[in-house]
């Protein structure tokens, strides 16, 4: 016999807190029970909180109950400088309770009262019990507190309320609830030599996929902010794309290399030199052809946008300009300690917002050292370009080499393999002078004239001119190309 159902699908409640609903597939499912834990200091308490607070700002009511935890004074004192904290909507929309004595007197019969009693009088859609510990603490059996949970599970339905359960330690410390509950979120803030991260995981989710793995998050002004990974998030490779027109390098002299007359469009190429070399330089270059229709945006790490400005201005191109009319964008980062996925998510928010079309990454080793686990950059570039491929993105980025004069060349963390294009810019040194030599390594989809170019910085710009031979004698360029696609 076939068996139907005509069953709606669940309805989903937002978190409210960035990111998190993304984590989560959409957001929480309205009555479930959820466990929230992690070790002291790992965000729980901001994190109920900001969910509470974002609840009641869009019309829904909420109570925080605790049971062994810091005095609700004191919390709210902790709370109040968070921009979520909205003090008007206490106690009317969201109210602080404490059931200690509750179930000190009466144990989690007693408490369970409490939880109903205020789902009932209040008609609250969330409810908040900080300290199931405590509350663990009081079963004289796993079954009693199966039973505790049961009570909670069928009392979030009957009210049309979503209840979250916060404690402290890790999930292998309590396991009687952990069969019962619809969800575990797990949050951790660890050490990585000298620096820490936090991250966010979700062990269980019932009724809906979940991304997978641990997710990094920061903690600000504004409370939680969550970073899902980015290879969980755009696993899947692009459409290919329409063919397009290839695009201008910004020197028409490099373009003249290629068959295709220009850097093919919605590739990614990387440019690597030592330092000096003008790797910056050829992405000014690359970015003086934004215009207002097709906009481009330096995201970079090491030069700030006056020093930028000044450095264009040498060779002719006015940034200041292009900012004006919106066709340019500058997003420095100072060095720090930035959060890989953190950096990643502005990046693809600043690109889908302002329609970018050109865009250079000045300085890839900024995300690298960002970076706590290594091993996952070859993943994390293949599955962030294969994103900003799908958004019609052109995408130009530098890395540093070690060495100054030379040939080596060596690309780190398996570059050449998720870029279409490579370009290897470095200094030779020939009779006593230092010559600067350019070399298409590898051009995917165009043909492109091989060997050892020689190129200048100058007033206008970057030029090249012409072949390099070992004597230090230039050439002028030959042609045909004999390079081929890769």
């Amino acid at each position: 016999m076939n068996v139907s159902s005509s069953a709606p699908s669940l309805e989903r409640l937002s978190s409210g807190i960035p990111g998190l609903d993304m984590v989560l597939g959409g957001g929480f499912f309205r009555s479930g029970v959820y466990i929230i834990h992690g070790h002291p200091g790992s965000g729980k308490t901001i994190l109920a909180n900001q969910l509470c607070y974002r609840h009641v700002a869009a019309g829904g009511r909420a109570v925080y109950v605790t049971l062994l935890a810091e005095s609700h004074a004191r919390m709210l004192q902790h709370i109040r400088p968070l921009s979520f904290f909205d003090e008007k909507a206490i106690p009317d929309e969201l109210s602080y309770i404490s059931a200690f004595h509750d179930l000190e007197a009466d144990g989690l019969k007693g408490l369970m009262g409490v939880l109903r009693r205020e789902m009932r009088a209040r008609n609250v859609s969330v409810l908040v019990l900080d300290g199931l510990v405590a509350a663990a603490e009081a079963a004289q059996t796993d079954r009693e507190l199966k039973k505790f949970i049961h009570e909670v599970q069928t009392s979030a339905v009957f009210h049309g309320c979503t209840v979250f359960l916060l404690t402290s330690g890790g999930p292998q410390r309590v396991n009687a609830e952990h069969t019962m509950v619809d969800g575990l979120i797990e949050l951790e803030d660890r050490l990585f030599d000298a620096r820490s991260e936090r991250a966010i995981q979700v062990r269980k989710f019932r009724g809906g996929g979940s991304l997978r793995g641990k997710h990094a998050f920061r903690i600000s002004d504004d409370g939680l902010e969550v970073f899902p990974r980015i290879e969980s998030m755009f696993k899947a490779p692009p459409d290919s794309p329409q063919p397009t027109p290839a695009l201008s390098s910004g020197v028409p002299s490099l373009d003249a290399l290629i068959a295709a007359g220009g850097i093919p469009a919605n590739t990614a190429t990387v440019v690597i030199g030592s330092t000096g070399t003008g790797k910056t330089t050829l992405c000014l270059n690359f970015l003086s052809r934004c215009t207002p229709q097709e906009p481009g945006m330096m995201f970079g790490f090491f030069e700030a946008p006056h020093r930028l400005r000044a450095k264009a201005r040498a060779f002719g191109a006015d940034l200041e300009a292009l900012e004006a009319s919106g066709a340019l964008t500058l997003k420095w980062h100072s060095q720090g300690e930035h959060v890989l996925d953190e950096l990643a998510h502005r990046l693809l928010t600043e690109v889908t917002e302002r329609g970018i079309k050109r865009l250079a990454i000045d300085g890839m080793s900024g995300f690298f050292e960002s970076s706590v686990f290594p091993e996952r950059t070859s993943r994390f570039f293949s599955c962030l370009i294969n994103e900003l491929r799908r958004l019609g993105v052109s995408v130009l980025m530098t890395m540093e080499t070690i060495n100054v004069v030379g040939s080596e060349i060596s690309t780190p963390f398996g570059v050449s393999g998720f870029v279409d294009n490579l370009l290897f810019l470095r200094f030779a040194e020939t009779g006593g002078h230092v010559k600067r030599l350019i070399t298409i390594i590898k051009m995917r989809d165009s043909d492109f004239q091989p060997g050892l170019h020689e190129f200048k910085i100058g007033p206008a710009g970057l030029s090249i001119a012409g072949m390099y031979s070992l004597d230090g004698d230039v050439i002028p360029s030959a042609q045909p190309m004999t390079g081929k696609a890769q």
